[in-house]
């Protein structure tokens, strides 16, 4: 993979005045997309630059790679080298076979080098649109299988009916592909995808949130990935709890059930925010288990619970699982427009100021993905309340308060509620916490002498308790 490189063309012109002609191939992703960019004229960016060199043996390959930069062999079994060139590293690899001998990707055999060539390299990668390359310098495109039809098809393919049994992860690939490209599976590729459903369980929790993680942040329609889960049978094992929703009807303010409505929802989110794309998929996941009639009490507290065990369960990290987790917890809030100041202040301070815009942004998406119109302006209105209030910045934890718990220690030790040299105790806690409900309630009260009154007025109300020294 390419680290911050220049124009991949600079990177190939070096390769190729390494190399003999004939030798030199681009593959990978890059090759695939340059394609599509050719058939639709939309420019994309090469993010992986992968080669590889027919003809030579790994001595061989170094050797001519170290004429023009740095070359460390960095997996001898795979014949893999990193080449560094100009301050940039792409992957430059023998052609390899590989034979699976066993399931899940975990046993198999690679055979690598001069005896082994492009066509048998091409043949091992996942889908037929994966397995083209381009000779460079000349540019030509080699393509034995078929892999530039299936891209002007807008096409995914299987080149074996094993595919999936020998590579579970491809799957998930399957899915993503379909969901950033917007393109569809062959039928052969959907019946392999179900026949092998059930060893996606066997890829890493890692692997899948990576493909999940691609799937739901590129996407313009991650549903299209999403349902390719649940055509397939996919879908029950990688997010069990979303496929719960499938035939849980909703009441009167829905067009859709729970599972039309989640993928209608993600659709209308935004792209580039994996928070809130995921936020997006889970805030309904706790309606079918509160299913009461028509009506799904605190389903958003089941929510939060279930999305958090399936966020630890992916692996993501705990900063992404508590920030999508508080958005499904917060995602039913009261929109009113005429609430008092103190009222929105504690809204915000419920949220969080850098969490309002995702909150917001959410809220517009489960409007759009209930599939009726837009029923009033209330929510436009309630939004510019809390930017007009938060742009005060009014004190939104103890930590914006004008006074500090050092200062409620030294009045609990003046007041003999503490004794001299204590570091405080639960008590400093509470009265902090009570000092700012009161400055929520009035802002003004923010400076140090009324606070400072507040602390000796909240001791002497406390003056019968266990201070917890």
């Amino acid at each position: 993979m390419a680290e911050g490189f220049p124009a991949p063309a600079a990177i190939d012109a070096c390769l190729a005045a390494a190399l003999a002609p004939g030798e030199l191939y681009a593959v990978g992703g890059r090759v695939r997309d340059e394609i599509r960019s050719a058939l639709d004229g939309v420019p994309r960016e090469a993010k992986d630059l992968d080669y590889v060199v027919t003809g030579l043996s790994l001595e061989e390959l170094t050797t001519a790679l170290r004429r023009v930069g740095r070359a460390d062999v960095v997996g001898a079994s795979f014949a893999v080298v990193k080449a560094t060139l100009e301050g940039t590293t792409v992957d430059v690899a023998l052609p390899r076979r590989e034979f699976s001998t066993g399931l899940g990707h975990r046993e198999f055999v690679v055979e690598a080098g001069a005896g082994v060539t492009l066509e048998d390299d091409l043949a091992r990668r996942d889908f037929r649109m994966n397995m083209v390359a381009r000779a460079l310098p000349s540019g030509r495109i080699v393509d034995p299988y078929g892999g530039e039809d299936d891209i002007r098809a807008a096409r995914i393919d299987i080149l074996r009916s094993q595919a999936f049994e020998e590579d579970p992860l491809r799957m998930l690939r399957a899915c993503q592909f379909a969901a950033r490209f917007e393109f569809s599976v062959s039928p052969q590729t959907l019946a392999a995808m179900r026949a092998a459903a059930p060893l996606v369980a066997s890829v890493s929790a890692e692997r899948v949130r990576d493909e999940l993680s691609k799937l739901l942040e590129l996407a313009r329609r991650p549903s299209l990935g999403l349902e390719l889960m649940r055509e397939s049978d996919v879908l029950a094992y990688v997010l069990p709890e979303i496929a719960e929703g499938i035939g849980v009807e909703q009441n009167e303010w829905h067009a859709y059930d729970v599972y039309r409505h989640t993928l209608a929802t993600v659709d209308a989110a935004p792209p580039g925010d994996l928070v809130l794309r995921l936020a997006a998929l889970f805030h309904d996941v706790g309606k079918p288990r509160t299913k009461d009639g028509p009506h799904f009490y605190q389903h958003e507290v089941l929510g939060e619970r279930l999305t958090r065990e399936a966020l630890e369960r992916l692996r993501f990290p705990a900063s992404v699982i508590d920030d999508v987790a508080s958005l499904v917890r917060q995602h039913m809030y009261s929109a009113d427009p005429d609430a008092a100041d103190k009222t929105v202040r504690r809204f915000i301070r419920r949220i969080g100021a850098s969490n309002l815009e995702r909150q917001f942004a959410l809220r517009a998406a489960d409007i759009v993905g209930s599939g009726l119109p837009k029923r009033g302006p209330e929510n436009e209105r309630f939004q510019e309340r809390v930017y007009t209030i938060a742009a005060q910045r009014p004190a939104l934890g103890v930590t914006d308060l004008a006074v500090s718990g050092q200062d409620v220690i030294e009045e609990l030790i003046a007041a003999g509620r503490l004794p001299q040299g204590s570091r405080g105790g639960p008590i400093v806690g509470e009265i902090m916490r009570a000092l700012l409900e009161q400055v929520t309630d009035e802002p003004a009260r923010n400076e140090p002498g009324e606070l400072r009154s507040a602390i000796r007025s909240l001791i002497a109300l406390r003056s019968g308790r266990d201070p917890g020294a």
